[in-house]
């Protein structure tokens, strides 16, 4: 029976492709579809929804939180100044709107169960004892009590924030959701049940506004390795934008978050060293003009942490157009994961 099909089967293809001019007709599932390019696709800009949960315990009987007995930031500066940064490093292309902020008087539970107290954690933080291993957070936890997963699916919020404490157990970013990829950590689990990617980013008021640049960067740089990670050669951009001199001797184009063009090392933002950089050509784009000149730390603020982060994001392209399937802005890709194909 199933050679008299198969025989059958063999002739209908025959005549299907005597019909259309000697071809058989494909049985193999289409590829992705890659828009056709456009040198005038708007640029769109992203308004990113956040959920703020800000874990600040009291830690004496006066009431005093553990970020005013530190005599830590602001959280309310620190946001504004993010903020600000974003809007302005991406000429009003990219805005984040906190819709919720939640104030916790408690320690998250790490991935054991454990909990700091008050007493434990100042201990920790006086040196007189280590800090508690396993130090992961349990995020399973923290999204299944705020209804994460539900909120992001009915689009109520795009993405949460967290701010905490050194050794809270927070990654800089991670990503959930239906699909969720590297965020500079690996995906949440069990969080595919989500129609849509989100990220949490794990900030700290012990630090900055620099240190939240730094994490938001190294989230960017994961999202864009990902939009060209199909692309190779000149094609692929993003391996263009992060040259540095010392990995790409002449060649230095704006660099990565931790290496500035003329870097020799890991956080090497102050290094007074002369080299060339293509970095102003990135205002051309996509139009490269082979702009290029000597720049050492003058050019991104003598080796401040946010000064550096603020030059190295107002390069990323923002404009109007698409090629080989990534739009000209990229602004949309390190806001919102959904748009990283």
């Amino acid at each position: 029976m199933s050679n008299s099909s198969g025989g059958f089967f063999a002739i209908l293809l025959d005549l299907l492709a005597s019909i259309f001019g000697g071809k058989k007709p494909s049985t193999s599932a289409p590829g992705p579809q890659v828009p056709p390019d456009s040198a005038d696709e708007p640029a769109q800009s992203t308004i990113v929804k956040v959920l703020l949960l800000v874990y600040d315990p009291v830690v004496d009987e006066s009431g005093q939180k553990l970020s005013q007995a530190m005599n830590w930031k602001r959280v309310e500066d620190l946001v504004i100044g993010f903020c600000a940064d974003i809007n302005e490093a991406s000429a009003g292309m990219a805005r984040y709107e906190i819709v919720q902020r939640l104030d916790l008087d408690e320690f998250p539970a790490k991935t054991d169960g454990f909990a700091y107290t008050a007493d434990a954690y100042m201990d920790v933080l006086r040196g007189n004892t280590p800090p508690h291993q396993p130090d992961g957070v349990d995020y399973g936890a923290v999204l299944a009590r705020f209804d994460i997963l539900q909120r992001v699916a009915k689009g109520e919020i795009d993405e949460v924030w967290v701010f905490a404490f050194p050794h809270a157990g927070f990654y800089e970013s991670v990503m959930g959701g239906a699909g969720a990829f590297w965020c500079n950590a690996p995906p949440l689990r069990n969080t595919a049940s989500c129609s849509r990617r989100f990220i949490v980013m794990g900030f700290s008021y012990e630090r900055g506004v620099g240190e939240m640049l730094e994490s938001f960067g190294h989230r960017a740089e994961s999202h864009m390795a990902k939009v060209f990670e199909g692309l190779s050669g000149e094609a692929n951009l993003w391996d263009k934008f992060i040259r540095y001199d010392q990995a790409n001797p002449g060649q230095a184009e704006v660099g990565n978050v931790h290496f500035a063009p003329n870097s020799e090392r890991d956080y090497d933002w102050g290094n007074p060293r002369w080299v060339l950089s293509f970095c102003d050509d990135w205002f051309n784009f996509p139009d490269f003009q082979g702009v290029v000149k000597q720049v050492n730390a003058g050019e991104w603020g003598g080796g401040d942490i946010r000064a550096h982060h603020k030059w190295w994001l107002n390069h990323f392209p923002r404009v109007a157009g698409r090629k080989n399937g990534v739009h000209h802005n990229w602004w949309q890709y390190v806001m919102d994961p959904n748009k990283v194909k």
